[in-house]
């Protein structure tokens, strides 16, 4: 092996193969969570269940010397009060346990991912605190957070037909301490697409790509379910007709809303954006309402068969000619219908998409795929839900893959300094993981 990493909060080991495929041995891996942490030791043969808070505290750090630290790390809550600096700020979150380690062990590459909300307005005061404390402990890390998704990387590159932009945070250990304060240091990554690449460019069923039918087991829908798509499938091609061939609308269709403009009432205090969706609904209704009417009391729309959130449509599947040719979600907030280019990200609730031309649902394997999870990939036995839980929680290892490049890129002089064997395996990196990751075959074993 030619770099030692450690794996923190380290769910079903997506950053695990990012790095094992390129050369790392991972000598600490973490998680509380015991039934990740099953799937985890079952793919790369060690069991990380434990608490961080045990092994990295004001008493003892138990993570043992490493060259490269990552963590998808949750996103508690910092204090605001008070005018403590440091660490001492720090303290009674998660992110502190991970700030012992770093001021203990100095590892070359610290790379921290969380969700896109974390480099927003909300936490401003968290992220610059996050900044700072990393750049007392001597790294090189940029003030703009690095923004990427896997469906940003072309095939090439291990790219995968899924949205999921997720914040990086990239720290490279230096002993230029001038430069460390420089407050123009660029992203590792930006969320664009890659070289000439275009995400509308995949092809969900060949580039994921989809299981074969019979290979598929425990996805099916409904029978609610599938009676609202057969409903609103009539709606959408009905309305081709209806509107000569004119798409449907952009704004999310609130059937509970079609009311003639004459009637419609929009509450004092509503938000700028409800209510001029609530006056396109009703000049929507008014310009259909026969066939609006007809449809609704067909489908008994307005009865207990359709629920609320169900009497929703937000479409942005352009020009699919059915509702049953789009990829859709169930959302609390209504049905959302896209063209089966990509596909929404994995979330850790019930959303898992639909595929419309399949009927059913992404299956685990097909959304494993998602994460850039090699096939020879096993969970067990377990429930799917438990399989859909923890790859919404996970980290794609493609998304993984093209940061570190670009740290390579941008860094190669000081890790070289740091670490001479991370930086030799990045230099000799591909550009895509996938290759190795099949590779693997649980050679940890």
């Amino acid at each position: 092996m030619t770099f030692r990493f450690v794996d923190l909060f380290c769910g079903i080991g997506g950053f695990h193969g990012a790095l094992a495929a390129l050369g790392g041995e991972c000598v600490y891996a973490v998680d509380i969570d015991e039934a990740a942490a099953m799937v985890y030791s079952r793919n790369w043969g060690r069991n990380p269940l434990g608490d961080i808070t045990k092994d990295a505290n004001d008493l003892q750090v138990l993570v043992p010397e490493h060259d490269v630290l990552c963590a998808g790390f949750p996103c508690q809550p910092f204090s605001k009060s008070g005018f403590q600096r440091g660490m001492d700020e720090t303290r009674g979150t998660l992110y502190w346990n991970i700030l012992r380690i770093i001021e203990t062990h100095k590892p070359a590459l610290v790379l921290l991912e969380n969700v896109r909300n974390i480099a927003g307005p909300r936490h401003r005061h968290e992220w610059e605190l996050i900044i700072r404390t990393l750049r007392e402990a001597g790294y090189l890390v940029s003030e703009r957070p690095s923004i990427f998704s896997p469906h940003l990387l072309p095939p090439s590159h291990g790219g995968k037909p899924h949205v999921r932009e997720r914040v990086f945070i990239a720290a490279i250990r230096t002993n230029d301490l001038d430069a460390v304060w420089n407050p123009f240091i660029p992203p590792v990554a930006e969320p664009h697409p890659v070289g000439d690449w275009h995400p509308n460019n995949w092809d969900l069923f060949n580039d994921l790509p989809l299981e074969p039918d019979e290979d598929v087991q425990g996805c099916d829908l409904s029978d609610s379910e599938v009676y609202w798509i057969n409903a609103w499938d009539e709606f959408v091609t009905g309305m081709w007709e209806e509107r000569s061939g004119v798409r449907l609308p952009g704004f999310p269709l609130w059937g509970d809303d079609w009311v003639r403009q004459r009637d419609l009432k929009i509450a004092a205090g509503t938000p700028k954006w409800k209510s001029d969706f609530l006056i396109k609904n009703s000049l929507f209704y008014e310009e259909h309402r026969k066939f609006i009417d007809s449809w609704t009391k067909r489908w008994d729309f307005y009865t207990e068969k359709f629920p609320p959130s169900r009497r929703k449509l937000e479409w942005q599947a352009q020009d699919s000619p059915t509702l049953w040719s789009t990829v859709m979600q169930m959302r609390p907030t209504g049905i959302r219908a896209k063209r089966p280019t990509y596909l929404p990200a994995l979330v850790a609730i019930t959303q898992t998409s639909i595929i419309g031309p399949k009927r059913r649902r992404l299956s685990p394997r097909e959304a494993a795929r998602l994460q850039s999870l090699p096939d020879w990939f096993d969970f067990g036995d377990q429930p799917n839900a438990a399989t859909y839980k923890q790859l919404g929680n996970g980290v794609s290892i493609s998304a993984i893959w093209h940061v570190l490049r670009q740290i390579g890129n941008a860094y190669m002089t000081e890790l070289r300094a740091a670490s001479p064997g991370l930086a030799g395996a990045m230099e000799s990196a591909p550009l895509s993981p996938l290759q190795r990751l099949n590779e693997l075959k649980r050679e940890s074993h």
